[in-house]
């Protein structure tokens, strides 16, 4: 079998192709690049020859819509989409309405857990920042969600007149005098970095207070900025999302 995976984001779509418990061939591309050239922008960069398309979508129906006709079309295939679910694959959801919470948040735990199968903390460093809990019994404790490095830098910029657009840091470890700026722009750019990782460390650090030894599992187009900054060594998955939905296809529920 092989399997296109997509993983659809706010800001970004990525996928890859799963064969033989392997996903290669990834790639990305923008929702800017695809508002300006179309669907097509995308599948011109998609292989055609697959058995199954599998899909994580946080972009809203009436793209999943588009989405699903456009690349049904391209790969002749059915294209199938991944949901919150209460429990599976060995993750307990604690929401109450498991379907209001974000698709990729699901499937990145189910990733995490199929990997660490202990307890974790997966943090997902994109547009927003999702830090969710799952203890060693696959019990989804709760999360967080908060604004990406990008997203809250921006709100600076609308919400105030003097404080200018500003491009993201790079990453700096948790001990760089650098992360004190000396401008305004280095400021707001160390700040909203620096906010990141420490909600992610302040996470950490409460699970080993309540006796938890967890593992971070970081992905995200941001993760890079923060890897070096947190009081843990993570897993960095870059792929984390399309990791899950390979589980998810392999392994019953």
């Amino acid at each position: 079998m092989k399997t296109l995976l997509l993983d659809v984001g706010n800001t970004r779509i990525k996928w890859g192709v799963a064969e033989d418990g392997e996903i290669h061939r990834t790639g990305h591309i923008s929702q800017q690049r695809i508002r300006d050239g179309g669907l097509q922008v995308l599948t011109t960069k998609l292989p055609r020859r697959v058995d199954d398309v599998f899909v994580s979508n946080v972009a809203g129906t009436t793209f999943a819509t588009r989405l699903s006709g456009v690349v049904g079309a391209h790969c002749d295939r059915d294209v199938r989409f991944a949901r919150s679910e209460r429990r599976g694959w060995g993750v307990t959801n604690s929401y109450t309405q498991p379907r209001r919470m974000g698709v990729d948040r699901w499937v990145a735990m189910v990733g995490a857990w199929a990997e660490v199968q202990g307890t974790c903390l997966v943090v997902d460093a994109g547009t927003a920042i999702t830090i969710d809990a799952v203890d060693d019994e696959g019990q989804h404790l709760g999360g967080q969600i908060i604004p990406g490095v990008a997203t809250m830098a921006k709100a600076l910029t609308k919400a105030t007149s003097e404080i200018p657009a500003v491009r993201p840091a790079p990453a700096r470890s948790d001990i760089d005098l650098g992360m004190f700026g000396r401008n305004t722009a280095a400021a707001v750019r160390e700040g909203a970095q620096n906010a990141v990782a420490g909600a992610v460390d302040r996470a950490i650090r409460t699970l080993q207070s309540n006796a938890y030894e967890p593992v971070v599992v970081l992905t995200g187009g941001d993760s890079s900025r923060i890897l070096n900054a947190l009081c843990e060594t993570p897993l960095h998955r870059p792929h984390l999302v399309l990791q899950g939905l390979a589980h998810m296809l392999d392994t019953a529920r």
